[in-house]
């Protein structure tokens, strides 16, 4: 499975970054063989709209979870949409991150983790709230479950592009 940490550096040893949106480097990482990827956030000194922007490019590098310090409503719409799942991470290293959830120990986010603009230092309309319904580890999905999610959405958007393509010769079949 291929998940994504926000991070303060550019290998499995560093810090995951507090921040999703404005994080200074993305590590995708292969569950199954802890290969990686560093890649800079190219939203990170993005003046608004940070996290959707951030969010869009995690889901279009094949994210299918998130592991992140908080996340804002934004990004965490843009993630929902995709069925990407985010995971709340309280410190360490990234590949402490990975471990905690290939083990099941990450608690799933049902909801934004901040407010607006927390990430650009602002003030969080959330702040206390991590542990007031935001934060469900009861419900969390597992790591089969969320894999199964994912796939089952590139299924969907497959057969929608195949359909088109389809349409498409059939059309130009029938021009001759």
């Amino acid at each position: 499975m291929r998940v994504v940490v926000s991070s303060q550096g550019n290998n499995l040893d560093a810090p995951v970054s507090p921040v999703f949106g404005r994080c200074p480097v993305y590590l995708f990482v292969d569950t199954e063989t802890m290969e990686w990827e560093a890649v800079p956030n190219p939203a990170m000194n993005q003046s608004g709209g940070a996290g959707i922007q951030a969010a869009q490019f995690v889901v279009n590098r094949g994210a299918q979870a998130v592991l992140t310090g908080n996340l804002g409503p934004n990004a965490f719409e843009v993630l929902q949409a995709a069925g990407i799942v985010g995971y709340l991470v309280s410190g360490g290293t990234v590949r402490q991150a990975v471990e905690a959830f290939q083990e099941g120990r990450l608690p799933y986010l049902s909801g934004a983790s901040v407010g607006d603009h927390a990430g650009m230092g602002g003030r969080s309309s959330l702040t206390g709230q991590r542990a007031g319904g935001r934060v469900d580890p009861l419900s969390r999905p597992s790591v089969k479950e969320v894999e199964l999610a994912s796939l089952r959405e590139r299924l969907k958007s497959l057969r929608q592009e195949l359909a088109e393509v389809m349409t498409r010769i059939e059309q130009l079949e029938q021009e001759g």
